[in-house]
């Protein structure tokens, strides 16, 4: 099961909104408000790779205050 953890940036003021707008997606399993180069984390689980490009780059990367995303595909399970 393809995972893939999506680092954005915001525009200012506007990243609860973008939290809530994650939220519809079944896909998106967690999101964290972080303070740092990111605005928000964003954990996304899907059922093959091509699902998970899609939630990529037609859902996260097409919300309108996302200014920026970084991608990193999980190749292992953590603790």
């Amino acid at each position: 099961m393809p995972r893939a953890i999506v680092l954005a940036n915001s525009e200012i003021g506007k990243e609860s909104e973008i939290i809530d707008a994650l939220a519809k997606f079944k896909e998106i399993e967690e999101t964290y408000l972080v303070y740092g180069v990111y605005d928000i984390v964003i954990r996304v689980n899907s059922e093959t790779m091509e699902d998970l490009e899609t939630i990529i780059t037609q859902k996260i990367r097409l919300i309108p205050s996302i200014r920026s995303t970084l991608t990193l595909i999980v190749s292992g399970r953590g603790k």
